[in-house]
């Protein structure tokens, strides 16, 4: 399923602050698309730009390189980088101001944004779309509000704030992971909502972006809906092509999370994991942790069907990355943030 000049499906995670002999080899296969960076990849500025030529030398289309980067508790880029409030201090503000509330949203994405991409970072994953329901630890502060419709309106203006600065954007955790108590990195939550209860909650900011022709790329949660799959959303067909791509209208790039986590394993193990998903919509898929399998992952890819469409969004995803804003709006912005 691999095409030499095309990015392939994988986003792989790195060991250290330097690329390994190893891990060179391993991005030049051409089943891997991305790299995600981690706490454990990143010291200064200096150092992740120098880790992201040497990752953008080895290839060509160059690889997406990525990070999560929303703010708060997930903020992997720290030292030389603007501390960035969580989410849920958007949703604070929309509160007491929607105008002042979407202005700093707007502001913090592109900071964000335009930090990352000065040292070599494509994009980031963020926005969080889901909502604060007051049930799940993992979420809370991650998420700008419990009303659908401010998270709509506050995501949309990050968005508008990374489009700025030349990023792509990814919607997280579809279909919604503010529903359950359970973390996904650690246990399979279950969500028993129905279809109609979704669409009046979570889906509503997805809806809404799509709709905007704002969302570049969505993540999938590993979070069972038994009311329309046993399956969790990141191995469901009826998810991501039924719902997402054919109810909602979706276009972008599909992204499974990281199948390492324990909301994943219910479909065995890594390699079956990586095509299940694939098969099932997803256009790319991430193995973060698990370098020494990655080698049976790629045996497994390597016999499963080439999906044209799927590479086709790979290279859209790659192509709107694009040039920083001017030095005058980032100012403006980063003024905004500090008041």
């Amino acid at each position: 399923m691999f095409e030499e000049q095309q990015l392939g499906p994988l986003i792989v995670g790195l060991q250290g602050t330097q690329l390994t002999g190893a891990e060179r080899r391993l991005l030049q296969h051409p089943a891997v698309g991305g790299v995600i960076l981690f706490a454990r990849n990143i010291e200064t500025p200096a150092q992740i730009r120098a880790l992201t030529e040497s990752i953008r030398g080895l290839r060509s289309p160059a690889l997406l390189v990525s990070v999560d980067q929303e703010g708060g508790r997930v903020q992997r880029c720290r030292e030389g980088f603007t501390r960035l409030p969580p989410a849920g201090y958007f949703g604070e503000r929309y509160r007491q101001s929607a105008d002042a509330g979407l202005a700093l949203a707007r502001a913090a994405g592109l900071v964000m944004a335009a930090e990352l991409r000065r040292v070599g970072i494509d994009y980031s994953f963020a926005p969080v779309l889901d909502l604060d329901l007051g049930l799940s630890s993992v979420i809370g502060d991650r998420a700008f509000h419990s009303d659908p419709e401010a998270v709509a309106a506050l995501a949309g203006a990050w968005i508008d704030g990374m489009h700025a600065a030349g990023m792509p954007c990814t919607g997280k955790h579809f279909p919604g992971h503010g529903g359950v108590m359970p973390d996904s990195h650690l246990d399979l939550p279950v969500d028993q909502r129905s279809l109609a209860e979704l669409e009046r909650a979570d889906l509503v900011p997805y809806a809404r972006l799509i709709e905007a022709g704002k969302l570049d790329c969505a993540m999938t949660a590993h979070i069972v809906f038994p009311a329309l799959d046993r399956l969790p959303a990141s191995f469901s067909e009826v998810w991501m092509n039924q719902v997402l791509r054919g109810q909602l209208g979706f276009k972008g790039l599909i992204v499974a999370d990281d199948l390492g986590m324990e909301g994943a394993a219910v479909v065995g193990d890594l390699p079956e994991r990586a095509t299940r998903a694939l098969s099932a919509g997803a256009d790319m898929v991430m193995v973060c942790n698990e370098l020494d399998a990655m080698a049976d992952v790629i045996a497994a890819l390597a016999r499963a069907p080439a999906n044209a469409s799927a590479m086709a969004r790979r290279q859209r995803l790659r192509d709107a990355v694009t040039s920083a804003p001017p030095a005058s709006e980032e100012a403006l912005a980063r003024a905004l943030l500090r008041e």
